[in-house]
């Protein structure tokens, strides 16, 4: 690899924490806290909050809304009218 254009922070063990969901999951990344979490193996990591992960996002809970596009398209049409 080049040197010199890689960032100099680290690439460590981070815990991401939804708590809309109750959900953590430990990963690694680059980005940092100065918050932290004793996790399930007993050490200590930096934890960042999360607005949504897959365990509160609709589209993976199943309860996501489908919208009823062909009833818009025909109040269009009534609205102002189909091209003749």
């Amino acid at each position: 690899m080049k040197p010199g254009i890689h960032p100099s922070y680290a690439y460590g063990p981070v815990v991401f924490r939804d708590k809309a969901a109750d959900f953590a999951f430990l990963t690694r990344s680059t980005a940092t806290s100065d918050k932290t979490i004793e996790w399930e193996d007993g050490q200590v990591y930096p934890v960042i909050d999360v607005e949504i992960s897959s365990q509160s996002h609709p589209f993976y809970t199943g309860t996501a809304r489908v919208l009823d596009t062909a009833g818009r398209v025909e109040r269009f049409e009534r609205r102002y009218g189909s091209k003749p």
